[in-house]
C-alpha cells in the first residue's frame, strides 16, 4: 500500500504485524504461518524460554496494531473535526496502557523464572523498551484527540490539513517499518527507519511556519492553528519514538547501542518562540 494513501484515504491503519511481514525479508514469515514463532533466537536453553519470548513478541505485535489504528483514526478525527471519535480515541488509551503494564510484567517474571543472560537477556531488555515506547505513541495519539475535542469544530486551511495527513503517513510507515525490523531482526531496516526521522522533523518544521503566516494574516484562526501546530508536533514525536525503537532492535541483535548521533532536523522550538513574540 502506498504510504500516501494511508491517511486521508480511510484507509484501515493495522495491517496486523502478527501475520504480515512485508519487504524482502517477509520469507522469515511465511503467508498462513504464525511469524511470532520466526521472531527469536535458536540456541536458547529451554523450550518454555522460547515460548516465553513468542508470547512476549505477540503482545507487541498486538500492540503495536493497537498503536497504528490510534494514529490513523486520530488524523480521521481530525480531517473531519468530529468529537466522538476523538473521544473513543481518548478512551482507548487505557487498552495500550494496560497491553504495556501486562508486557511489562510478563517480562520482569520471566526474567526471574529463566534467568537470562548475554543475547537472551537483551531480548528481553529490548522488548520492555519496544513496549514503553509504543505505550509512549499511543499518549501522543491521545493528546491529538484531546485537541480535537478542544477545536470543536472550527474550519482549517486545507494546506494545513494536507500537511499533517502527510506527516501522519509518514509516521505510519516508520511504525510499520520498524515493527517490522523488530519481527526479523532486520538490523539495515532498523537504521533506515532511524535514518529517515529526520524527513518528518522537516516537515513538521514547514507545517509549522505555514501555521504562523496562516495565523498571522487571519487572527481569528489563531486557536485552531495553535492546535493544529501541537498536533503536528505530536506526530513528529511520535516519529522520534520509531526510532527509539530502532536503536532498540539494533541493540537486541547486535549487543550494543548506536553510536552515531541522531539525525535531526527540528526548529519548531525556535518557531513557538517566534509564534510568542508576534
Amino acid at each position: 500500500m502506498n504510504a500516501n494513501a494511508i491517511v486521508c484515504g480511510h484507509s484501515s491503519s493495522s495491517r496486523g504485524h502478527r501475520t504480515i511481514i512485508r519487504g524482502p525479508f517477509a520469507s522469515c514469515a511465511p503467508r498462513g504461518l504464525d511469524w511470532s514463532r520466526h521472531m527469536v533466537h535458536s540456541g536458547h536453553t529451554t523450550k518454555v524460554f522460547d515460548s516465553d519470548l513468542r508470547e512476549l513478541a505477540r503482545a507487541i505485535a498486538e500492540m503495536g496494531g493497537l498503536a497504528e489504528r490510534q494514529i490513523t483514526e486520530a488524523i480521521e478525527a481530525l480531517t473531519t473535526r468530529e468529537s466522538g471519535p476523538a473521544k473513543r480515541i481518548v478512551a482507548a488509551d487505557a487498552t495500550i496502557d494496560a497491553m504495556q503494564r501486562n508486557i511489562e510484567k510478563r517480562a520482569v517474571e520471566t526474567i526471574a523464572r529463566r534467568q537470562p543472560v548475554a543475547g537472551d537477556l537483551r531480548e528481553i531488555v529490548g522488548i520492555l523498551r519496544i513496549a514503553n515506547e509504543i505505550e509512549r505513541i499511543g499518549d501522543l495519539a491521545k493528546n491529538i484527540g484531546k485537541r480535537i475535542i478542544a477545536i470543536n469544530g472550527e474550519d482549517a486551511s486545507r494546506g494545513s490539513m494536507r500537511g499533517v495527513c502527510q506527516m501522519a503517513a509518514l509516521m505510519l510507515a516508520q511504525l510499520r517499518d520498524v515493527l517490522d525490523s523488530f519481527a526479523c531482526r532486520d538490523v539495515a531496516k532498523a537504521v533506515e527507519v532511524w535514518t529517515r526521522d529526520q524527513d518528518i522533523d522537516r516537515l513538521c518544521t514547514s507545517l509549522s511556519q505555514e501555521l504562523l503566516a496562516y495565523m498571522m494574516e487571519k487572527s481569528v484562526a489563531m486557536s485552531f492553528g495553535a492546535h493544529l501546530m501541537f498536533c503536528a508536533k505530536n506526530l513528529e514525536r511520535m516519529g522520534d519514538h520509531a526510532t527509539n525503537i530502532a536503536e532498540a532492535v539494533h541493540y537486541m541483535v547486535k549487543g550494543e547501542t548506536l553510536l552515531r548521533e541522531r539525525p535531526k532536523a527540528d526548529f519548531t522550538s525556535m518557531l513557538t518562540v517566534a509564534m510568542g513574540r508576534t
